[in-house]
């Protein structure tokens, strides 16, 4: 971790890798004078301070000296020979040795240890008010990092008491990331939703963090819409891929398909759309939007560029997309692909359909037997009534005949095969009619 140094800004805790607020720093940048401070307010009394003695500054900057060299105990021992004589110390005293303590700890990644003595610090009274509100505020952030959420809620609002002015955004965001990561999300939403609303209100973009943050609480309490709006901020501001992908799907969960389609498209054409799971959204979107030919271009260019796999769900709705734009030619060699790769005859049962109404009689009968020896067909009867249409155009009426009577065994054929086995028996009558008397 990197080190605090004297003019560091401590980082606040994260979320989904974004850093949400800095704090001011932990030290003071340069000596403090031995003076009396007097902080005013117009509504509260005035903080009288004590001063700060040189002599006791120069053994805190033994300290500092000796933690910047890299040696933690000696540091810790100067320190822990000033407190030995905290009797002589007043307040301010003492709370900048506990600040030098936990500045040393937290170099140290002694966290537990630098939240201890950072909490001395403030305990201690009187000391700056802005001493003490800084103080609080890495508290706040402190605790956030180390899970401790309602310890960090309660040293922000310590600050809040101390503050005169308007809490200012980074508080908020401060405290509503508390909330978040304690799973208080209508408390999360109030704080994030205000943060945002007063740095817009100065004119100023939010942060891209702050943004991630709403989204995500408004995610948590199920209110898709403004998961939406917030995503739309994010687009525009930021045109992140990610933040397009996920628009999209917030348009799909909101039943908003043509948008759904508008931005997935757009994404797409920018680049953005390369996953294989985005890919295939966007493939069905066309299909559902009656742009099958769109998707099934889509899918060919991405299995040649080796992003879809060419397995039995792709190459299946390769299949059907050509199939809807009527380009059977291409339909019907990638569903003969996919059947090849399926366990049971579905596919082939609907390659033997497709065979059929391309006229391709002999085809057919040879895909409807590999769907009746696979098996497990939602409707059995179905290939024999596409053998039997088939062979009925080969003009082999008596095995058509045949055929429609298997077919005509399972419920969910039985009509169609006994409407075609009266048409059969009344081609073949006339045929055999025919016959006889160009025979006589």
């Amino acid at each position: 971790m990197k080190k605090l140094c004297t003019y560091t800004l401590l980082a606040a805790a994260t979320l989904a890798g974004s850093v949400l607020v800095s704090a001011l720093p932990l030290l003071t940048s340069a000596p403090v004078m031995a003076q009396e401070q007097a902080v005013k307010a117009s509504d509260k009394p005035t903080r009288r301070v004590p001063t700060l003695r040189s002599k006791v500054y120069e053994q805190l900057s033994r300290a500092q000296t000796a933690a910047d060299e890299g040696n933690i105990a000696g540091a810790i021992a100067i320190l822990d020979e000033v407190e030995e004589k905290d009797t002589s110390m007043n307040s301010y005293e003492k709370a900048m040795m506990y600040n030098f303590y936990g500045f040393i700890y937290y170099n140290d990644e002694q966290y537990d240890e630098a939240l201890a003595s950072f909490e001395k610090v403030v305990a201690q009274q009187p000391i700056p008010e802005k001493f003490e509100m800084t103080t609080l505020f890495s508290l706040a952030q402190l605790h956030l990092m180390q899970g401790n959420f309602d310890k960090s809620i309660q040293f922000i609002e310590r600050w809040e008491t101390l503050n005169d002015g308007p809490v200012p955004p980074k508080n908020k965001v401060l405290k509503a990331q508390a909330y978040y990561q304690n799973k208080q999300y209508a408390e999360a939403a109030k704080f994030i939703s205000e943060a945002v609303a007063d740095q817009e209100a100065e004119g100023m973009l939010p942060d891209e963090s702050w943004l991630i943050l709403q989204r995500a609480v408004f995610y948590e309490l199920k209110q898709p819409e403004k998961v939406r709006d917030v995503l739309i901020k994010m687009v525009k501001l930021f045109n992140e891929p990610s933040y397009w992908i996920q628009l999209a799907g917030m348009y799909g969960e909101l039943g908003e398909e043509r948008k759904q389609l508008a931005i997935l498209e757009s994404a797409y054409q920018q680049g953005y759309v390369e996953s294989a799971a985005d890919i295939f959204n966007l493939a069905q979107l066309y299909y559902y939007h009656r742009a099958p030919v769109k998707g099934a271009l889509l899918m060919e260019q991405a299995m040649q560029d080796g992003l879809l796999e060419k397995n039995l769900r792709n190459l299946k709705f390769l299949g059907q997309s050509w199939s809807l734009a009527k380009e059977q030619d291409k339909a019907i060699p990638v569903m003969m692909a996919a059947a090849e790769l399926s366990e049971d005859g579905e596919l082939d049962a609907q390659v033997a359909q497709i065979l059929l109404n391309d006229e391709r009689w002999d085809d057919a009968i040879a895909a409807a037997d590999r769907a009746s020896q696979k098996g497990d067909l939602r409707n059995p009867g179905l290939v024999y009534l596409i053998k039997g249409m088939a062979l009925y155009n080969k003009k082999q009426y008596a095995q058509a005949l045949n055929m429609l009577a298997e077919a005509e065994k399972h419920p969910k054929s039985r009509g169609m095969a006994q409407q075609w086995k009266e048409f059969v028996q009344s081609e073949k009558n006339t045929q055999e009619r025919i016959s006889a008397e160009l025979s006589s």
